[in-house]
């Protein structure tokens, strides 16, 4: 687990349905207990036994190959952490926009990580779906996605 990690707070919208907010908290208890708490067994546990096809190329399908590549990146970056700017919910899908550190020192810099927007797709209440637009911020960052973006590991397109 990261030396601290960071809470997933999210207030409930006005414009928000009962069923996207249930959604909403769908997602925030996946993404916290994936991103920033590395809490890997409860998520395979958790989300596991469902079908979920990623759209990230970089990812094959399923939670159990999503945790492999979490699991490797937060072994390689163990300050790596997942911070919520802003939760959008429009019927079954859920999008974050997010800032992405690999060291604490770089957490709330704008100028460091990663600029993330995730979507997800929920079906009865289980995450099934996912489609990702990462920008590197910084050099290093830059680098690492370049050595490491360029393998296809599924076959379900970006769209």
């Amino acid at each position: 687990m990261p030396a601290s990690v960071l809470p997933i707070d999210i207030e409930r919208q006005d414009s928000w349905s009962d069923a996207e907010d249930a959604n909403v908290r769908v997602v925030v208890d996946f993404v916290y207990n994936l991103m920033n708490a590395h809490n890997f067994d409860y998520v395979r546990r958790t989300y596991g036994p469902h079908p979920y096809v990623q759209h990230n190329r970089n990812i094959p399908d399923g939670i159990d190959a999503l945790v492999d590549y979490v699991s490797t990146f937060a072994k390689r970056f163990p300050d790596y952490t997942y911070d919520v700017k802003r939760v959008l919910a429009d019927d079954d899908f859920v999008t974050f926009h997010s800032h992405a550190t690999v060291r604490a020192a770089h957490r709330g810099k704008d100028g460091q990580g990663l600029n993330i927007i995730d979507t997800w797709r929920i079906v009865d209440g289980q995450v099934v779906e996912h489609w990702d637009a990462v920008q590197p911020l910084d050099g290093f960052m830059r680098f690492y996605a370049l050595l490491n973006g360029g393998k296809i590991r599924n076959q379900n397109g970006v769209f």
